[in-house]
Formats: structure tokens, sequence, C-alpha cells
């Protein structure tokens, strides 16, 4: 990736193409105080509300865009995707993981604190989407089901679509209980997306392997990855379990050039 001093700082995928606009924003920059300093995006944390429409502000400013432009979604850890267009510019679309546009007037938004991020664009269709992957969508195949909508709402071939894997918790630090290791191995077989046993019935899942395997299955092969573990860069981005549960969220910002 990309890192860009901003301000605020954003990284970049090299590998996305031209014709988007995208940026992933990390946990500096921003005036939200205590555990939640300094750019956390999201008004789901007790933030001040006021710190947080400032954070936005300054993310947007990055972008070119405005809050009447950019469209947001209540993430419930499943893998509904929605296709959105401009009438749904400065709105909250509800229980959804992945969302699809066409719209150059149209930038897409979500928030993260170790699940996925998953960046989206087709070139030859003018087509971009954004999906948030923790361990569950992971399971479902929301970064899949992303790809799947934009090759059937939009007609996108699989290797004309480009994949960004943003910065999340890593397989060093992704260590998880007997259910998720049972949900992993029902869903992936040969992809190295379990770990060696590090104690009973516990292993490491890497969630970046998973994701790159089922948008290969789909038939995606530009994917970049960003390796960057949010656990282990806690001073850089917000991390669900390196602060136990008492953090912020970053944001991920992905349109169409206008």
């Amino acid at each position: 990736m990309i890192w860009h001093q901003g301000p605020p700082p954003y990284l970049t995928f090299a590998r996305l193409g031209q014709g988007q606009r995208h940026a992933v924003f990390t946990r500096l920059g921003g005036v939200s105080q205590g555990h939640l300093a300094s750019l956390n995006q999201s008004l789901m944390v007790a933030d001040d509300p006021t710190h947080v429409h400032e954070n936005q502000r300054r993310a947007q400013a990055v972008l070119h865009c405005v809050p009447e432009q950019v469209v947001n979604c209540q993430q419930v850890h499943g893998n509904h995707v929605a296709v959105v267009t401009a009438a749904d510019g400065g709105g909250v679309v509800p229980a959804t993981d992945g969302l699809v546009t066409a719209d150059p007037d149209v930038v897409l938004t979500m928030r993260y604190a170790d699940c996925v991020p998953v960046l989206l664009y087709c070139a030859t269709r003018g087509v971009v989407g954004l999906a948030h992957a923790g361990w569950r969508g992971t399971v479902q195949g929301v970064a899949a089901q992303t790809a799947l909508v934009m090759m059937e709402a939009f007609d996108c071939l699989p290797h004309e679509i480009s994949a960004g894997i943003g910065p999340s918790i890593g397989p060093c630090c992704y260590e998880v209980g007997p259910q998720v290791v049972v949900a992993f191995a029902t869903t992936f077989r040969d992809e190295g997306v379990i770990g060696a046993p590090t104690r009973h019935g516990h292993a490491r899942i890497d969630l970046w392997q998973a994701n790159a395997a089922q948008l290969r299955a789909v038939g995606v092969r530009s994917i970049e990855v960003s390796c960057y573990c949010t656990c282990c860069h806690r001073d850089t981005f917000f991390s669900h379990r390196g602060d136990c549960g008492r953090t912020g969220r970053f944001a991920v910002y992905l349109g169409l050039l206008p």
C-alpha cells in the first residue's frame, strides 16, 4: 500500500487502477479524545458527535466529496450486498455489509476495527464495491458476494475486477476458539486459512487469505493484500481485540472519479 501524509494520513492500493478514488484512513489526524483518539469515524462508540462529524469532514475532504454523496450502511456481520445510487446519498442502508455502485456521484464508506475492508473496482464497466468482512461475514462469503453482485448487476467480468484487502487483524494475532475454528474448517479446506492448533480447540485464522481465496473462487485474480495487522499496529489503527473493546473505528471510502 501507499502511505499518504494527508492531513489526515491515509493509505491507498497501488493496483486498484485509474478511474476510482479511495482512501483507507488510520486512527490519526482527528479530534476525538481518550481511547477514541483521534480520527474515530463512528457514531456507535459513544464519541462526541461533533468530534465524529469533524473527523468525517476531514476524511471526506481528502476524497473531495460532501456528506450528501456518501452512502453508509448498518454493518451486521452478514453477507447482504446493496446496489446504491445518488438517491441513497447521505443515507444509511440497513443491515448490509456490502455496497456496490456505478454512480460517479456516490462515495461508499464503512468503518473497521479488526474486520477486513475489501475494496473492489471494475475499470471496464465503471463499478466499485466495498465490503466489511468480520469472521462471520468471511464465513458467509461477503467479499465474493460483493464481486458477484458487480458481475450480475453490471456485467463485470471476473478478470476485470481488481481487489484490495485492507488493514485488519492478521493471522499473527487472530486466535479463535473451537466454534470459530469449526466454522472456518467447514468453509475452507486447503487454502491455508487455519493455522496450527495453539491450544485445545484453538487456532489462528488468516482472514486475509480467506477473503482472497473466496475472491479467487469467483474468478477475481488481481488481489492486493495490505498485510497491516491492526492489532499489531494499535498506534496507527483502531483494534477491537487489541484495545479490549474500548476503541474507535477507522473508515474506508471508495468511489468513482466524477
